[in-house]
């Protein structure tokens, strides 16, 4: 085969993927501000390890375009053959898919009189959905085009030509063949429903000029194949979309959020600091006292388990009681009136403030004498607002 045809050949295959990787270039990402903004809100997918794998049977017809010529007075003809097919493969992005796929068939061809062979062959081949591509990914579009490029290799046997001149090197001539085809072709899907398609595509196969052990006339025999059938997809066709750009709105909001409660913390700060050059000059007294203690633990809904979240405020809970050993704690246990009875409520508050003090003392080592508890249950809401209200508070004791 002479590197004229295999750049031919080669040229499809680098398209397919100058295109795919075109589709899925990375956003860019820009920053204004307090805020990161994507600039490229191109949809991503993602397909799952078992998913899109799917088997194909088919059959058609061959047609061998081999050395073609008769004796003098005789008109040499192609002549079309049965072949069969079985394949198997996976789409591993909406885009880009691979397939095994075999033929079994017939060729019978006109050199010097009628010839004819048989013929297996097994064939790697590179998938594009160029309707997803281009169009856009639809997992349930009902009609796609795709065309692929694949390589190969083809056994040949039972070799009847007079045209054959290809010997054993034993002066017997040989009736089999091993080539390596390079094939392109392009395939026509039509969707029956998420697991079953209907398929029909056409093949060319470029093998050496030994594919039939005939060496003479052009360098390039070529196999002609257009089948038809099914594919079946195990579990489905399916792929994950995700937008960079899904929550830009909301996370947008929220910087904004933050931006004006920094301001309103600077001028809060700039009002303390006029209040406190306005007060008089403390008198000298006793020593300070311990800061209260303003920590909360709060809980999920219809649950007394401290969630990682919140273990942080236990932890500083216990290090107040360590720096201040003379310091005791009540841990009122509350629950939310919207959710659950009055009397199921008690008792989720009481758990909730038995799971702190059990933390306080089997994590932290803080004697259990230190700590007093107290069940609100939803009779009592220290907040207006419902869901905050499933959570336990921090009082001095006696």
């Amino acid at each position: 085969m002479n590197s004229r045809t295999i750049g031919l050949l080669i040229a499809p295959a680098c398209a397919i993927l100058a295109v795919t990787a075109g589709a899925q270039q990375r956003p860019v990402i820009t920053e204004s501000g307090n805020t990161a903004e994507l600039t490229d809100c191109t949809v991503k997918y993602s397909v799952d390890r078992g998913d899109n794998w799917f088997i194909q049977l088919g059959a058609g017809i061959a047609v061998p375009l081999f050395e073609n010529e008769l004796p003098q007075g005789q008109d040499a003809r192609r002549h079309v053959t049965a072949t069969y097919n079985i394949g198997a493969g996976r789409w591993f992005t909406p885009y880009m898919g691979f397939r095994l796929s075999a033929y079994y068939g017939a060729w019978h061809w006109d050199n010097v009189s009628y010839s004819k062979a048989r013929y297996a062959s097994l064939n790697l081949d590179f998938m594009w959905d160029m309707c997803n591509s281009l169009g856009g990914v639809d997992a349930d579009r009902p009609v796609s085009v795709i065309p692929f490029v694949g390589l190969g290799g083809t056994y040949t046997w039972k070799i009847r030509s007079e045209g054959t001149n290809i010997d054993r090197g034993n002066g017997k001539l040989r009736s089999t063949s091993w080539t390596l085809p390079v094939s392109a072709g392009i395939r026509l899907r039509a969707r029956l429903c998420r697991y079953v398609d209907f398929f029909v595509e056409g093949r060319a196969s470029f093998y050496g000029d030994n594919v039939n052990n005939a060496a003479e006339g052009r360098p390039v025999d070529i196999n002609i194949q257009a089948t038809g059938g099914f594919s079946f997809t195990i579990g489905g066709v399916s792929y994950r979309a995700y937008s960079p750009c899904r929550d830009a709105a909301y996370i947008a909001s929220l910087n904004g959020r933050i931006n004006t409660m920094r301001v309103d913390l600077d001028d809060c700060a700039a009002s303390l600091a006029a209040a406190q050059a306005q007060l008089p000059c403390p008198e000298e007294g006793p020593a300070d006292s311990p800061a209260p203690m303003m920590a909360t633990v709060r809980f999920r809904i219809n649950s007394a388990e401290i969630t990682d979240e919140e273990m942080v405020n236990v932890f500083n809970v216990a290090q107040y009681l360590k720096e201040n050993p003379s310091v005791n704690v009540i841990i009122r246990g509350y629950a939310d009136r919207d959710t659950g009875t009055s009397e199921y409520n008690l008792r989720l508050s009481q758990h909730r403030a038995e799971a702190v003090r059990r933390t306080l003392t089997d994590t932290y080592g803080i004697s259990p004498s230190r700590m007093e508890i107290e069940a609100e249950g939803s009779a009592t809401q220290p907040y207006r607002t419902n869901d905050w209200n499933r959570i336990v508070i921090f009082a001095p004791g006696e």
